[in-house]
C-alpha cells in the first residue's frame, strides 16, 4: 500500500514471468488491471471491543479490536454495511468474543456482496447462547438492511486461530446469494468459496471461456470447481462438463446453478480432484483391459484451480500419463504453478495472462493455457 499502481503491476508481472521464465515460449497477454480500491466483495472482520462499543475489523497484539470499517479495500457496498451492524451488535447485546479472557459469544462477521448489492451476513458465534436475541433483532437488521438476502450463524466452539467452523444455522428464507458474473448466475451458500474480486473474476472466466473456445474440446474437467464459475462458462451445447470441489456446500451452489441454467450436461461432484482423476484412471485402464474400451476415458482439456499449495505430484503424474491434449491452469501462486509445470514436461505453455486479483497486496493471480507436446 501507498506504492503507484502501476509499479505494483510492474512487480508483480516481472515476478510472474521470472518464476515461469523457465517454460519459454508462453505468449503473455496483456495483464488485467483492478480498479485501486472498494474492489473486494467479502469482509472477514473480527469483533473486538463490546457489545456497546463493538469494533469491526481485527484484533492488536494485545488482543484488542482494531476498527478497519473504513477499509478502502472494501466495496462501498460493505463499508456503508459497517456501521449499521455495529449498531445492530449493541441492541441485541452481542458481547464480542475476547481472545484473551476466553469469553464472549460473538467472534467474526463474514460479509459478501454480490454483483447486484446483495448481502450475505455469516455470524461467527461461539455458541447458540445469544441465537435468540440474533433471532428477536433480526427483523429489525433486515429492515435497516433490505438489500441482506442471506442470514446464518457459524458455530466455532473452539479457541483456535481459524475464522469459521463447521455448523452452519441459516435464519433467513433464502440460503443463496445470486452472484452475476458475464452471463452466468453463480448461486453461493454459507461456507462456499467465491474469488473475492468480482470485476477481476468476470475477467478470470471469459479469458478461460476464450480459451476452452479456442481448443474446443468434447469433454471437460473442472478440478477444484467451487460454486462451478469455470465449468459453467465452458458449457456448449455439444460439450460434456464436469466439476469436482471438496466442498458439498459448493457443490449444492454449482447444481443449482446448472440447473437453473438448463445445463444437463454440466455435473458437479462433491470429492477430493487428485482422488477423482487416479479413480477414473484406474477405472479407464480396467475397461480396456477387458475389452470395454481403448482409452483411459480422461477428457479432451482439463481446467485446474487448486489452493495455493498447487495441484501436486499425484496429480501432475496423472496427466502426464493421461490421454488430456489441454490444460488451463488458474493459480494464486506462481511458485506452486512453477512446480508444477516442471513436473509437467510433456505439456508445453502456450499462452499466459496474469490478472490483479489482489491489488495493495504483492499477490494476483495467473492463467496458463497448456497443449500436449507432439508424440
Amino acid at each position: 500500500m501507498g506504492t503507484p499502481y502501476s509499479r505494483q503491476l510492474a512487480a508483480k508481472e516481472d515476478d510472474c514471468h521470472g518464476l515461469l521464465a523457465a517454460h519459454g515460449g508462453i505468449r503473455w497477454l496483456p495483464s488485467i488491471q483492478s480498479a485501486e480500491s472498494g474492489f473486494r466483495n467479502k469482509a472477514k472482520m473480527v469483533i473486538g471491543g463490546t457489545a456497546a462499543e463493538p469494533t469491526i475489523g481485527i484484533l492488536d497484539a494485545a488482543g484488542d479490536g482494531v476498527d478497519l470499517s473504513g477499509c478502502n479495500v472494501c466495496s462501498p457496498g460493505l463499508q456503508a454495511t459497517f456501521p449499521v451492524l455495529a449498531t445492530f451488535i449493541s441492541r441485541a447485546g452481542l458481547s464480542p468474543y475476547s481472545v484473551p479472557r476466553r469469553s464472549g459469544e460473538l467472534k467474526n462477521i463474514i460479509l459478501t456482496e454480490s454483483p447486484d448489492g446483495e448481502l450475505m451476513l455469516r455470524l461467527v458465534m461461539r455458541s447458540t447462547q445469544l441465537l435468540p436475541r440474533i433471532q428477536k433483532f433480526l427483523p429489525g437488521l433486515l429492515a435497516d438492511l433490505p438489500q441482506l438476502r442471506v442470514v446464518s450463524v457459524n458455530l466455532l466452539p473452539e479457541h483456535k486461530a481459524v475464522v469459521e467452523g463447521a455448523e452452519e444455522i441459516v435464519l433467513t428464507n433464502e440460503s443463496t446469494l445470486p452472484m452475476r458474473v458475464n452471463d452466468v448466475v453463480l448461486h453461493l451458500r454459507p461456507q462456499s468459496f467465491f474469488q473475492t474480486n468480482t470485476d477481476i473474476a468476470a475477467a478470470l472466466y471469459r479469458q478461460g471461456r476464450e480459451w476452452v473456445e479456442l481448443v474446443s474440446p468434447a469433454s471437460v474437467w473442472d478440478l477444484y470447481c467451487g460454486v462451478g464459475g469455470f465449468a459453467l462458462h465452458s458449457a456448449a451445447p455439444d460439450r460434456n462438463v464436469t466439476g469436482i470441489e471438496f466442498s458439498p456446500e459448493a457443490i449444492t451452489s454449482a447444481r443449482l446453478s446448472a440447473r437453473d441454467a438448463g445445463l444437463d450436461r454440466v455435473l458437479f461432484e462433491a470429492g477430493d480432484a487428485t482422488a477423482f482423476a487416479l479413480t477414473w484412471g484406474a477405472a479407464g485402464s480396467e475397461r480396456a483391459a477387458s475389452g470395454a474400451g481403448t482409452s483411459d476415458g480422461g477428457p479432451d482439456l482439463v481446467i485446474v484451480n487448486p489452493p495455493r499449495r498447487g495441484i501436486g505430484s499425484e496429480l501432475c503424474s496423472w496427466l502426464e500419463s493421461s490421454s488430456v491434449q489441454h490444460l488451463l491452469y488458474s493459480s494464486c501462486n506462481a511458485k506452486s504453478l512453477a512446480k508444477d509445470l516442471a513436473a509437467l514436461p510433456s505439456f508445453t505453455a502456450r499462452e499466459g495472462r496474469l490478472l490483479d486479483m489482489f491489488p495493495q497486496t504483492s499477490h494476483y493471480e495467473v492463467m496458463v493455457l497448456l497443449e500436449r507436446k507432439p508424440a
